[in-house]
């Protein structure tokens, strides 16, 4: 009764063990983690939780408008405290990976409560609705969890450049 007691424990932890391994093997491929980035990495902004946003950045991100990790924290910082309500909605047009660079490729539009400043800002963004926004992604340390945001880049977004 003890063997197969313990040979029935040991298959079910055996079975336990390569289910997990499974769940973790998918979970850390680099396409979905460079979805939960980007979704984490919108939604930390949503809640104006900047420290979180500026955790998946880079240290030397470098976006198409030559602003680097410092420069568009604090603009966030700015801005986005008179949207109020703010919710951002992406819809993924394609995510990409090669080796330990992942881009992600989709539209985004903005909601907020209505004002000036919040009506300017979704006016600029949500007319972008053809021109996706591209968020790039590297691998930055041999943990397949490790990823960080090094560029963004839309071809008709325009941004002042005296801020």
């Amino acid at each position: 009764m003890s063997t197969v007691s313990f040979r029935n424990w040991f298959s079910a932890g055996l079975l336990l063990a390569v289910l997990t391994a499974a769940c973790l093997f998918r979970l850390w491929q680099g396409e979905k983690q460079v979805r939960l980035h980007t979704e984490h990495f919108l939604h930390a902004i949503e809640q104006k939780a900047w420290a979180n946003a500026g955790a998946f950045m880079d240290e030397q991100y470098r976006d198409q408008w030559g602003q680097d990790r410092t420069l568009v924290l604090a603009r966030l910082r700015e801005v986005l405290p008179y949207m109020r309500n703010l919710q951002i909605r992406s819809k993924e047009l394609a995510i990409v990976v090669r080796g330990n660079d992942g881009t992600w490729r989709g539209r985004i539009t903005l909601e907020a409560e209505p004002d000036e400043i919040s009506a300017l800002i979704k006016e600029r963004v949500n007319a972008l609705d053809e021109s996706p926004f591209e968020l790039q992604w590297r691998k930055v340390s041999g943990s397949p969890w490790d990823w960080k945001l090094i560029r963004v880049t839309n071809a008709e977004l325009e941004l002042p450049d005296d801020g």
